[in-house]
């Protein structure tokens, strides 16, 4: 597959911080592809600077085949950029806004006019009329940022936290939109704090901590790296949880207590689920539910992103 985005060795300073410390990315044309990572990682900093909105230090950086830094102006026509904040008029109305920005990217009248036709009918704003953004709700009026966005059909897509602030049915609204970009051939680099959103729509996924990618792969694959199942009981009666927690067959045990629930991950399990039953039940301990699971992002992400000289028993009781 032909990489659409390539960063070795990327390195950033801002005086004695940096943002970026030999970052190494690779992102497949035609996919999507999430950037996880604590405040302060380095998540923004990339996209900046594969936007050629800022010049790294260190390192090369391709985007579409075209050098950042001495190429810029090649990236810019072949790139879009959702920001973390809305970039349209709130007084104007959708058609209004994409026509705007149309032509600040040099389109005619005519032609601005039937792209910004065109996308309120991909992404499902077409009746919105003239009504002013201002009374469009959030789902709506990031459509309409990602449609802003797409307005010169770029090759590349980069979305800094998308969704940031959008209810589920706001957030559901972008996801959709997002996978009708990828199915006609965007790329689509994104950055995200929700892992549920980086588990729906990346087909690969870059953890960066401290500057530097820390792992890579499939959702499935970074999985695996936590440790395979896991097993979670909820208990009814929430003093007993340090009692059962000593009863799972794993020496790694998370314990939380707002949801009365202890988990841990498991080699065999079917054999974890049925030990685990007898010794409850042996102890007169009474569970509201048992069940087997994959291990969840977030927990890939405390694991992947561990703070320094945080010790490892005192994240599992964490997670």
């Amino acid at each position: 597959m032909t990489d659409a985005i390539v960063v070795e060795g990327a390195r950033k300073r801002y005086g004695d911080k940096r943002a970026l410390d030999g970052l190494d990315l690779a992102v497949g044309a035609g996919t999507v592809h999430g950037l996880l990572g604590p405040n302060g990682a380095g998540k923004t900093t990339t996209v900046r600077m594969l936007a050629t909105l800022l010049r790294h230090d260190e390192g090369r950086a391709r985007v579409a085949g075209f050098d950042v830094r001495t190429q810029a102006d090649q990236v810019r026509r072949r790139i879009g950029l959702l920001g973390q904040h809305a970039a349209v008029d709130e007084e104007l109305g959708g058609r209004q806004n994409l026509e705007m920005f149309g032509r600040l990217h040099h389109l005619g009248a005519r032609r601005a006019g039937a792209r910004a036709d065109e996308l309120l009918e991909r992404f499902g704003l077409t009746d919105t009329g003239r009504k002013p953004v201002k009374r469009y709700s959030g789902g709506m009026r990031r459509r309409l940022d990602l449609a802003a966005s797409l307005i010169t059909e770029p090759d590349v897509l980069f979305l800094d936290e998308p969704t940031t602030g959008l209810d589920p049915r706001g957030r559901g609204e972008v996801w959709a939109s997002v996978r009708s970009l990828v199915g006609g051939g965007t790329t689509v680099l994104l950055t995200t704090q929700y892992l549920e959103e980086a588990d729906q729509l990346a087909d690969r996924i870059s953890v960066v901590d401290r500057g530097r990618v820390v792992a890579d792969g499939t959702a499935d694959e970074l999985k695996a790296k936590v440790g395979g199942d896991r097993i979670d009981v909820v208990l009814r009666d929430a003093g007993r949880l340090a009692e059962a927690a000593r009863l799972l067959p794993s020496a790694e045990v998370a314990v939380d207590t707002d949801l009365r629930r202890i988990s841990a991950p498991v080699a065999d399990r079917m054999g974890a689920l049925s030990e685990t039953v007898r010794a409850l039940e042996a102890a007169g301990i009474e569970a509201e539910d048992i069940a087997l699971r994959r291990p969840t992002l977030d927990e890939v992400f405390l694991h992947l992103t561990d703070a320094p000289g945080q010790a490892r028993g005192e994240k599992e009781m964490a997670v």
